[in-house]
């Protein structure tokens, strides 16, 4: 058995894994002392890159996301490849799905944007300097670029019309900063 925590693992299988995820299946022991399972859905990590202008406008994006079934206002954000810098993945991104260069590059932290089942790890960046550059998406993305004031992205985190975790977080981040910088 493998101690997790207050948790102890007695055996683990792989159950599905395609390029974007693996689903595991552990057999446990519980903190009580009862056997049970979890499951464990492990994604690629990911990047979450806040584009911000001088005028202190952000540069988000609207896309439809098949897993919640309806558009969504984020930030730039994509998954890391196998082997790939997690700079280079957040580089790639920017100007992929909004066509935008940055010459200033700050590394704001990690979130977990999922702590119970999910794992996948997500590195958070402000951005600044900012050059157009030609889009290039996948074939899966229709994206919209969505500039507003910071002021009002913030506005959108309190009314729920953002949602996604990384980009609250990374919003609210550069929303401190900017607060700090005025007073």
């Amino acid at each position: 058995m493998i101690s997790h925590g207050p948790w102890k693992i007695k055996h683990s299988n792989d159950v599905y894994e395609d390029p974007f995820i693996n689903v595991r299946l552990d057999a446990v022991v519980r903190p009580d002392g009862k056997d049970g399972q979890h499951v464990v859905v492990e994604m690629k990590p990911g990047v979450c890159v806040l584009p911000i202008d001088e005028d202190e406008n952000v540069y988000l994006t609207r896309e439809f996301h098949y897993g919640v079934g309806r558009y969504s206002i984020e930030a730039v954000s994509g998954g890391i490849e196998p082997g790939e810098d997690p700079d280079l993945t957040a580089k790639r991104e920017l100007q992929e799905e909004i066509g935008l260069a940055a010459a200033h590059w700050e590394h704001v932290g990690t979130v977990d944007p999922f702590t119970t089942i999910v794992v996948s790890p997500t590195r958070l960046y402000i951005v600044r300097g900012l050059t157009e550059t030609p889009k290039n998406p996948e074939g899966t993305e229709i994206i919209e670029t969505v500039k507003m004031p910071l002021a009002q992205a913030i506005e959108m985190i309190e009314r729920g019309e953002i949602t996604h975790a990384p980009t609250c977080v990374v919003l609210l981040q550069a929303a401190r900063r900017s607060h700090t910088k005025t007073k």
